[in-house]
């Protein structure tokens, strides 16, 4: 039976270097081997996604939420504009008779033609308080300071008794339907008395002049 002996010389040395060389290897390929993620931290970060996707869907429902509401609320509120603004016609033309009657056949104390206005008056009343209850509600500018938004001036009355641009005569009467404009009254505004302090501080002019302009 052969001994086995050690190596020594030359060879023992190639045998050494080849070993390191294979263990420096495997040390590296160790190295640059990527490692693999943390399930919890991929599951973490699912997590926030799905909770910011819900939050988003959330915030868009409440928000279509509340258009809807919104806008029902509207169809409401404005569904009866365009035939308020045909009544007005009517309602107009019920004013203009009554305007019409001359104040001596009024007080003539004739039994039909009291009866015909007395019901031209309930009429008129009884369409008006139709469309308010609606929404439809007339304006009451008199003694008020000109408002653009509300009024259209039509032209200016010399009075010093009065602030300057307030309304003093109502050509037309204006309405609104809930809070928007649905015919501007057409007025007569003062001109001439003491100015009111908003306007003199802004340093604004006539409503007449700012058309003109």
């Amino acid at each position: 039976m052969t001994d086995e002996t050690t190596k020594t010389g030359p060879d023992a040395t190639v045998a050494d270097t080849s070993a390191d060389f294979a263990q420096d290897t495997v040390e590296t390929v160790d190295a640059v081997e990527p490692s693999q993620p943390d399930p919890v931290e991929l599951l973490k970060a699912e997590n926030g996604e799905l909770r910011d996707r819900y939050l988003r869907l959330a915030a868009e429902m409440d928000n279509l939420r509340r258009r809807t509401e919104r806008e029902v609320k509207d169809a409401k509120s404005y569904s009866v504009a365009s035939f308020a603004r045909d009544m007005l016609a009517v309602a107009d033309n019920l004013r203009r008779t009554l305007d019409a009657i001359p104040a001596e056949a009024r007080a003539g104390g004739d039994a039909g033609l009291t009866t015909l206005i007395e019901g031209v008056e309930m009429t008129e009343r009884s369409m008006l308080s139709a469309l308010e209850r609606h929404g439809v509600r007339q304006l009451e500018p008199i003694g008020q300071k000109f408002d653009p938004n509300f009024h259209q001036a039509m032209f200016e009355v010399p009075n010093p008794e009065v602030p300057n641009n307030t309304v003093v005569q109502v050509v037309q009467a204006g309405f609104v339907i809930g809070d928007r404009v649905l015919r501007p009254a057409m007025v007569g505004v003062a001109k001439g008395g003491p100015k009111i302090v908003e306007n003199a501080e802004q340093g604004g002019n006539s409503p007449l002049d700012e058309k003109d302009a």
